[in-house]
């Protein structure tokens, strides 16, 4: 691994440890035994959805606020966020007793901008993600004196974030490899910059969401590219465009970028709250959706464990949540969807309901459909979505319809 142009040092990194112990304490590391036994090598989950602020973020902002000189303080700071950094800036100048003001994208999760406020920074919703956000947040500097802080281009930021990298080989000192979620870059910088010289052969992985994904081709380009498309959940990591700080950190310290699809991060976060009672936004399960959808690295060598899995953030809307956990759920196989044409006469539900109940599997929705093609005047369709207990239990729900002599005119294992 060649040595990176970055002036980020692991004495800076430490410095910053001691003045964040002020502030905030060391965030836990979980075994996860349900994780380990998909991977085939010890999962470690570092949890960095349950620190302050309900992120990492808190981290390099108040890092990067701490230094800033009297005279800067004085003048306030701005920033831009889709949530995390947000509340990570917000709370850090309440802190510091530094004002505040983040633009928002104008679809940013409610819960996010709801705390930041909480914290007494001033928000302005505008654009349509982050990079949008920032141009007025650049704007907003140049026009009155404020402090830009920027969500992860800036030395102190990729500082501050690398205490988290110091308290991953603290905690698991054995690791043999780190996966990281991936967005402009501050927080895998960070850890890469405080493992890479502290502990050289540790395995580095980031993950970006498969519809954000702006480092990929930047890093076959050798410069930052724009992404292009923007389209992801997960708008933690919903960044188009890689830093110029944290791009040569990315390529010359970190082992591989992947990618982890929509369904990685559902079934992740899904996964996270039912095995081991973690709250995560969906950026913040991107390492562990990467780890589910993939049990060796892009080389076809297995994963080396013990494998430490960063868990960003855990600041996610309700409302996401309950989408999102349906989706987990098709896509772990857990929903049914099919359709079947039944006489229309009385008894004909009835029938069908008992014989779903028949195979333990639970109704969740039921539609009649008495006009269509290829409906007979005498005839319905009923169209049923199941609750069932996986992809095996969905077919033999399947066969015993089947069985019971009822035509399936459609079934979808995925709908």
């Amino acid at each position: 691994m060649t040595p990176t142009s970055s002036s980020v040092t692991v004495a800076e990194i430490r410095a910053a440890a001691d003045l964040l112990s002020t502030v905030i304490a060391p965030t836990p590391m979980e075994f996860n035994r349900g994780l380990s036994e998909r991977v085939g090598a010890e999962v470690f989950l570092k949890c960095e959805n349950l620190q302050r602020a309900g992120s990492f973020k808190i981290r390099g902002a108040y890092n990067r606020m701490f230094h800033l000189s009297e005279e800067e303080k004085a003048r306030g700071v701005v920033a831009a966020s889709a949530g995390n950094h947000a509340q990570g800036v917000a709370l850090a100048g309440q802190l510091l007793g530094i004002s505040v003001k983040v633009y928002m994208p104008v679809r940013a999760p409610m819960p996010k901008v709801q705390a930041t406020k909480a914290y007494g920074a001033t928000i302005e919703q505008v654009g349509e993600n982050l990079d949008e956000s920032l141009v007025h947040a650049r704007a907003w500097a140049e026009e009155s004196g404020a402090v830009l802080i920027h969500p992860f281009d800036h030395d102190d930021i990729v500082t501050g974030q690398g205490t988290c990298g110091l308290e991953i080989l603290e905690q698991c000192p054995d690791v043999r490899t780190i996966v990281v979620g991936l967005g402009g870059g501050g927080l895998l910088a960070g850890i890469a910059l405080a493992v890479r010289e502290l502990k050289p052969d540790v395995r580095i992985i980031g993950v970006q969401a498969e519809q954000a994904a702006a480092y990929p081709a930047s890093l076959a380009a050798g410069h930052p590219l724009a992404a292009g498309k923007m389209s992801t959940m997960a708008d933690g990591i919903a960044v188009g465009l890689p830093g110029d700080v944290t791009f040569p950190v990315v390529r010359d310290l970190v082992d591989s970028v992947e990618t982890v699809t929509e369904g990685g991060m559902s079934r992740a976060l899904l996964f996270l709250l039912e095995r081991a009672k973690l709250v995560v936004e969906p950026a913040g399960a991107s390492a562990v959706g990467w780890l589910l959808e993939n049990a060796e690295t892009d080389d076809g060598q297995p994963i080396e464990g013990p494998v430490v899995a960063v868990l960003s953030g855990g600041n996610i809307d309700p409302l996401l949540m309950m989408r999102i956990i349906r989706h987990g759920m098709v896509a772990a196989g857990r929903y049914l969807q099919f359709s079947v044409r039944v006489p229309d006469t009385p008894g004909s539900l009835a029938g069908i309901l008992a014989d779903c109940a028949g195979v333990d599997a639970n109704v969740l929705e039921i539609e009649h459909i008495r006009t269509g093609h290829n409906i007979n005047v005498d005839e319905v369709e009923i169209a049923l979505r199941l609750e069932t207990r996986g992809p095996e239990h969905c077919e033999r729900v399947l066969a015993a319809m089947r069985a019971k002599g009822y035509t399936v005119v459609h079934e979808d294992l995925h709908a």
